[in-house]
């Protein structure tokens, strides 16, 4: 491919087509897991629709709606021109939070421009997957294992990573090193590439935890490795997760029953540990429900990438789809005690449109590809 092409190709003409052949079995899915966000958050409001329950669901529908009419009026072009122009942009957001950001709860992570209050980082989420896929796609295929092709995308990883990590917000700075890393492996570079920067990556892991990490950070490390033991402290949150999911069983306490989250000894269980109260209110079941309609959304996300015509649509699919994965394997893991505690909602269900927005911004794009699969070219609407 060479950047004289065009994307040209398939689609539906008409806006009516266009809304018929959407993928609605991804809509679908993520319409259930956010029914399910609501069912919890009216048990975590105990009974009561006024305030999370109805906010939450609110939300979602607007973002929704959202989703599917850009699904529909924008198709792989529009995504294709704004790639580098997005990721250029939050970057320099989070340049803009490292010299002017505002300070809450100890990390500085957020940018006041008058009334808004924004969080870059998120933004990156989609930069990222976007200006990663449209790089490849214009990158001739024999090149894409040589090393020095390799700088630039390593580059454009590193430096919002780096950022990222600086605020400290160590859970998406890996969602963001992670996606970018499954886009170069999609992309295709060679398994001698990704056998060095696996030994860089260990290396590195072991200079943060030694030089970078917060101390706060570094005790969830040590309390998850076993080098300390702090019930009441840093290991508090993963103790009362253990004990709300272990005392699940197969069915759960029952909906609106479950003890450690109704009464109050579950900290964050409307946020980051709202997959500790569903196991616990509907046990094993309920638990490997949500994560097969997670499951049912990657394998659907991937089916989407795989019959993707443009290498761009294939790999911003394909970056969708890892950070999807991400999110889902980090937060689930985190409850049980499988990783440190980072601090990764579990989008659609958690309280907050942060992560919600995020995950839907990118299945807009998702569906906008599905949609117009048979495009193909290298070049988008902006040049």
């Amino acid at each position: 491919m060479t950047t004289a092409n065009v994307l040209s190709g398939g689609g539906p003409n008409t806006i009516f087509d266009r809304f018929a052949k959407l993928n609605w079995g991804i809509i679908t899915i993520l319409c259930a897991l956010a029914f399910i966000g609501v069912l919890m958050h009216f048990s975590v409001s105990s009974g009561a629709w006024t305030d999370m329950p109805l906010s939450h669901g609110i939300r979602f529908a607007v973002m929704m709606t959202a989703v599917i009419v850009a699904a529909a009026i924008l198709d792989t072009r529009f995504f294709l021109a704004i790639a580098y122009p997005l990721y250029a942009g939050a970057l320099l957001l989070l340049i803009g939070v490292e010299l002017f950001g505002a300070t809450r709860m100890g990390a500085q992570r957020w940018l006041d421009i008058g009334p808004l209050s924004l969080q870059p980082s998120e933004l990156m989420k989609i930069g990222i997957v976007l200006a990663l896929a449209r790089y490849y796609h214009q990158l001739d295929a024999r090149r894409t294992g040589t090393v020095l092709w390799v700088i630039p995308p390593f580059l454009m990883i590193a430096a919002p990573v780096a950022l990222v990590m600086h605020q400290p917000d160590l859970g998406t700075a890996l969602m963001i090193l992670f996606a970018g890393v499954c886009i170069m492996f999609l992309g295709g570079l060679l398994w001698r590439i990704i056998a060095a920067g696996a030994i860089v990556a260990v290396g590195g892991a072991i200079f943060a935890y030694t030089s970078i990490l917060h101390e706060y950070q570094r005790e969830r490390v040590n309390v998850f490795l076993g080098i300390t033991d702090d019930p009441l402290g840093a290991g508090y949150h993963v103790l009362q997760s253990k004990i709300a999911i272990g005392s699940a069983g197969l069915f759960g306490r029952g909906y609106l029953q479950g003890t450690q989250s109704q009464l109050d000894f579950l900290p964050e269980k409307h946020t980051d540990f709202i997959f500790t109260m569903i196991v616990e209110e509907f046990g094993l079941v309920g638990g490997m429900l949500v994560l097969g309609l997670f499951a049912a959304l990657l394998g659907l996300t991937m089916q989407v990438a795989m019959r993707a015509r443009s290498l761009f649509g294939k790999l911003a699919a394909g970056g969708v789809a890892a950070t999807l994965a991400c999110y889902v394997f980090i937060n689930t893991a985190m409850v049980i005690g499988l990783v440190p505690v980072v601090g990764i909602p579990l989008p659609l269900l958690s309280f907050g449109g942060t992560a919600m927005m995020t995950l839907l911004a990118g299945f807009a794009i998702v569906l906008s590809v599905d949609l117009h699969r048979d495009q193909h070219g290298a070049r988008g609407w902006l040049w």
